[in-house]
């Protein structure tokens, strides 16, 4: 599934959306409509989306910032106990990361030429099938 989200706005605002419209079809059975775990960089450690996560059942596996780490720190015992963290399963986030590494080698979509939001997402998605399309031959 590809989402587009406004080229000034940070992409945490953008995920519980996402979350809310995932859905992956299955060769059998309902389509699966929650992930095992949601691996994110520190800019995704917010209260809302780990407590959203939370709720629906999702692991996240999400570092947590300093400054969030600090403040937890200085309310002593009220500031109660850190999030769980798999450092594990934090390592497979570069594959992620090394696939938006090969979309930025097209430099439109490094850029954002497009104003047009259906221009830019055609365009996201005319690299996601060149991109597979090179991988399966």
């Amino acid at each position: 599934m590809i989402a587009v989200a406004p080229g000034q706005s940070g992409d945490a605002p953008a995920l519980l959306p996402l979350l809310s419209r995932l859905c992956v079809t299955r060769p059998v059975g309902r389509p699966r409509t929650r992930p095992d775990a949601v691996r994110g960089d520190k800019a995704y450690s917010s209260r809302a989306i780990r407590s959203h996560l939370r709720d629906r059942g999702i692991r996240a596996v999400i570092p947590q910032r300093r400054d969030q780490q600090a403040h937890r720190k200085r309310r002593g015992s009220r500031g109660g106990r850190p999030p769980g963290f798999d450092a594990v399963d934090y390592k497979g986030r570069n594959v992620v990361e090394r696939r938006f590494c090969d979309v930025k080698q097209w430099r439109g979509l490094a850029t954002r030429y497009d104003k047009l939001a259906v221009v830019f997402r055609a365009a996201v998605v005319l690299n996601a099938v060149v991109s597979w399309t090179q991988r399966c031959l």
